[in-house]
């Protein structure tokens, strides 16, 4: 997912987020929020799942990591927040990154564009992951 540059919004540094931050840090899966949930308690046994709810909202409202709205899949989040986009698989609902030089989106006037305030973009790259092609094509 790509959008349109934005300063960062500072943010008070709770533990709970500093954690959040550490283990999506650790992981190139994109990991749900139940997943995230499930990495953070390992370390807060307290914590709960609205908490975590509630920091990765905060964190990626101020830009801190990406939320991830894939087509039919539960949202998932990246600490990376570099440009660069990521491609599903239909399979298994799989989620990796495609490197920022990998598609070339055309530049837009981010002002303007048929009177719209563009804030930035979303394109879903479809398609079956080694592991799922694998699987399908080993014989039962």
């Amino acid at each position: 997912m790509a959008r349109k540059p934005e300063r960062k919004i500072k943010m008070r540094m709770t533990r709970q987020r500093k954690v959040i931050l550490e283990e999506l840090a650790k992981v190139t899966c994109h990991p749900t929020a139940d997943q995230v949930y499930q990495m953070v308690r390992k370390r807060l046994p307290q914590v709960s799942l609205a908490t975590v709810y509630r920091n990765l909202e905060a964190l990626s409202e101020t830009g801190t990591i990406l939320k991830l709205e894939m087509g039919g899949t539960q949202r998932r989040y990246d600490a990376d927040t570099s440009e660069h986009h990521h491609v599903r698989c239909t399979a298994c609902n799989r989620v990796d990154d495609l490197p920022g030089d990998a598609f070339r989106v055309p530049q837009i006037r981010w002002k303007g564009f048929h009177g719209f305030d563009i804030h930035g973009y979303r394109l879903e790259f479809l398609g079956v992951c080694v592991d799922c092609q694998q699987r399908a094509a080993s014989p039962a």
